[in-house]
């Protein structure tokens, strides 16, 4: 039954990508790319992800949908056609898609109890998380404190891309700044 659910959220985010690839209005790419997110992280709960899940559903179905909205604002919200076809784009996706799950046939299989993680780093969590961190829950102390770094690290892309994010929109403006005079209006 789970595998069912699986298939069905991924059949689903597949549409909504190759809509988001088709429509020219950016309002519904915008919408759609939200709901992209939010089927992810459905997804990443049924895969018992839920931090995962939580994260995906906050960043990207929250606000990254937020973000696109604002900049909207800015932009006509139709797409213009550019007449031409990027081939080369489509190669270059198509071969690193390629190399990413050639990648992957190196893995060990899902759940495989003869895995390094499970013959190594596991049981030493299991084992020893208590008394090295000192908290009894082995989630958090994974990820409060093995995982410190990395989440150091998650923190502050986030707060580089919220602040590329305002540079791109203009945040707090800049003295002097107007906007071009329409067609027929003057200025004083």
């Amino acid at each position: 039954m789970i595998e069912l659910i699986d298939v069905a959220l991924l059949c689903m985010m597949a549409v909504s990508a190759l809509a988001v690839l088709w429509l020219r209005n950016l309002f519904a790419v915008a919408m759609l790319a939200g709901s992209y997110s939010l089927m992810a992280a459905t997804l990443y709960v049924v895969l018992d992800a839920v931090d995962v899940a939580f994260t995906e559903a906050a960043v990207g179905a929250g606000i990254s949908t937020v973000l696109m909205l604002g900049a909207l604002t800015l932009v006509p919200h139709e797409e213009k056609p550019s007449g031409r076809h990027a081939l080369s784009g489509l190669v270059v996706t198509v071969g690193l898609g390629a190399l990413l799950i050639y990648a992957t046939l190196d893995m060990p299989s899902f759940g495989d109890a003869g895995a390094p993680v499970h013959r190594h780093v596991a049981n030493r969590y299991i084992e020893d998380s208590a008394a090295e961190v000192g908290l009894p829950n082995v989630v958090t102390s994974v990820l409060a404190s093995y995982r410190g770094y990395d989440t150091l690290g998650e923190t502050t892309v986030i707060f580089t891309a919220a602040i590329g994010v305002l540079a791109v929109l203009g945040w707090g403006g800049r003295p002097g700044r107007r906007r071009p005079p329409a067609d027929g209006e003057t200025r004083p």
